[in-house]
């Protein structure tokens, strides 16, 4: 299987202020989601996928929306999304870094 250095990940630019890199095996996706644009006034629009997530928080804080709950979390925190349940994240630091895992992955994601 591949290893990669952070730096020497493939960069993919996903809007104005955002860029992911990933990884996956057959069944499972790492991606890392860097946001350089923050902080934001309000939460990027809700979303949901057929893929379980779990997200973990490296820098920055978000305000993270799970169906209608909201929980401020910080660099070491985590959370999880079932799958199908809309969520949103907003973005409370200046950069952000997510380091989240799908399963199945996210074909969407693929090139």
């Amino acid at each position: 299987m591949p290893t990669w250095e952070y730096r020497e990940m493939p960069v993919e630019k996903i809007r104005e202020g955002a860029e992911r890199r990933l990884g996956h095996t057959d069944n499972l996706m790492m991606v890392v989601m860097d946001f350089y644009d923050g902080p934001k006034e309000h939460p990027d629009p809700p979303h949901s996928h057929p893929h379980e997530q779990v997200s973990y928080v490296a820098e920055g804080e978000v305000l993270v929306i799970i169906d209608e709950e909201q929980t401020r979390l910080g660099p070491g925190d985590m959370f999880l999304v079932p799958s199908g349940r809309p969520h949103s994240i907003q973005q409370l630091a200046g950069h952000v870094r997510l380091v989240d895992c799908f399963t199945p992955i996210r074909q969407d994601f693929l090139k």
